[in-house]
């Protein structure tokens, strides 16, 4: 990895997007340079997102091993769930785009000494506000879950509150790392960006487990019974595995730092909201915020929804992680990659390189991810009992985890494509139609979630009232 970002030999792709093409080679090279450098980016962040994607699927096994799907997970994921929808509101989604969008323009038409400003500019506002945010979300902690998970028992409920309590300032810390990934990238530096979730899933995994082992004292036993109350060692292993992951937030942001003072960032105690590369940010990220985060706004629809039944927020986490996997293999690749060679030709109003290089990316992520979708579809239950099916995780487990797999695999063609096709718009200024195709879907998984689970309900009664006539009879 080091070896592409310091060798002279290697660093035309850093130099690409780092410095503007004026060189008359560079403009008979033609369309193709752009598409180039997306296909060579991604494949550096493909293999970086490889590991992280493994490394997490490793990590939910963990967790389907000692905490199953159940009382202890449900409550995890409720909890882990509100900061990481508001992580994809203001940090890695809209803030990433808009970030990188204002930064390129920045080193294009002004000075690197002026977008290094911005840079400064965006970490410490980020900073403020959103360290306000988790003070806020601490204290209403219990609150927020009630909005969203009103099915959880008392217990239950209490449980969630304090593990959201403790991972509230999540958001805070993968805000700076998406700011630092941002800068990083569009020096055309991908591999220790995109290497951070890795870092992130084996600190919060080796932390989490410690402290877990340590505050349960020395173990924890899973019950059978899923509407059992776990006692106080399984309890106190699951804040555990919360603190670890908190612990692994900080690290995602550390890893990046010496990169960052690597390509010339230096770090400015300033603040303020009247400067003009700020308000682009923010005009920009204000649409882009619903733009960008449809599926996690969809995700707690059906967090909310499904609730009251027991285990059915593991089962749509697990299978929603094994989703994630190859849409962060292709689509998230592809998309980090295309974002800051999108933003400079979109800057440099070279219109017919920014369309071959969207229609490139987009052939590339159907090319990967439709063979994935049907894969999952058809084969979601032996890969569910070969990853997930031990420990506390039941043989009943498995067909509810598949059903929930194979109705998000229908759209993972669709949202790896979203990745590169939202912040397209954002690079030509248009972030109102990404906003209004998102509200779209959201009111859409809204109406589908209320209406089946109905339907699902009348269905259910009428079978339960056949079953007692017939058993009267």
């Amino acid at each position: 990895m080091s070896n592409i970002e310091q060798e002279p030999a290697e660093s035309e792709l850093a130099e690409e997007l780092a410095e503007p093409v004026n060189s008359k080679e560079a403009v008979e090279a033609g369309s193709e340079a752009p598409q180039r450098s997306v296909a060579r980016s991604a494949g550096i962040v493909s293999i970086a997102v490889m590991f992280s994607r493994l490394l997490g699927l490793v990590r939910e096994m963990v967790f389907a091993r000692y905490f199953g799907a159940g009382f202890l997970y449900d409550a995890y994921v409720v909890a882990f769930r509100i900061p990481n929808v508001l992580r994809d509101l203001f940090a890695e989604g809209a803030l990433s785009v808009a970030f990188v969008k204002v930064f390129t323009d920045y080193q294009i038409n002004k000075s690197e000494k002026e977008a290094w400003r911005l840079a400064s500019l965006v970490l410490n506002l980020l900073a403020v506000i959103l360290s306000v945010i988790c003070i806020v979300g601490v204290i209403f902690s219990r609150q927020f879950v009630d909005l969203i998970a009103d099915g959880f028992s008392p217990e239950k409920a209490a449980l969630a509150t304090t593990l959201t309590q403790i991972m509230f300032p999540f958001i805070l810390l993968v805000a700076l790392a998406a700011v630092a990934m941002g800068v990083l990238n569009t020096k055309g530096i991908f591999g220790i960006p995109a290497s951070a979730s890795t870092v992130f899933n084996i600190t919060s995994l080796l932390f989490g487990l410690a402290i877990a082992y340590w505050l349960s004292g020395g173990g924890w036993l899973s019950s059978s019974d899923k509407n059992a109350v776990p006692g106080a060692a399984s309890q106190w292993a699951i804040i555990g595995m919360a603190i670890g992951t908190l612990i692994g937030g900080a690290a995602q942001f550390l890893i990046q730092v010496p990169s960052l003072y690597k390509v010339g960032f230096r770090f400015s105690p300033v603040v303020s909201i009247a400067d003009e590369g700020v308000r682009k940010v923010i005009a920009l990220m204000t649409p882009a915020i619903l733009g960008t985060s449809a599926v996690q706004i969809n995700v707690m629809i059906n967090t909310y929804f499904v609730s009251g039944i027991e285990g059915a927020n593991s089962w749509l986490n697990y299978s929603f992680r094994l989703m994630q996997f190859p849409i962060g293999l292709f689509g998230v690749a592809v998309g980090t990659a295309a974002i800051p060679v999108l933003s400079r030709l979109a800057s440099q109003n070279k219109t017919k390189d920014f369309r071959d290089t969207i229609s490139s990316s987009m052939n590339l992520v159907f090319l990967m991810t439709l063979p994935s979708a049907c894969g999952l579809i058809v084969l979601g239950e032996p890969i569910i009992r070969l990853i997930y099916a031990r420990g506390a995780f039941k043989e009943s487990d498995v067909p509810m985890t598949a059903w929930a797999l194979a109705g998000y695999s229908i759209g993972l063609t669709g949202y790896a494509a979203i990745k590169i096709l939202s912040p397209a718009f954002y690079a030509i200024n248009d972030a109102k139609t990404p906003m209004m195709i998102a509200l779209a879907s959201i009111v859409v998984n809204l109406i589908g979630s209320y209406g089946l689970r109905e339907r699902t309900r009348t269905a259910t009664g009428t079978l339960a009232s056949l079953l007692l006539r017939r058993s009267l009879l």
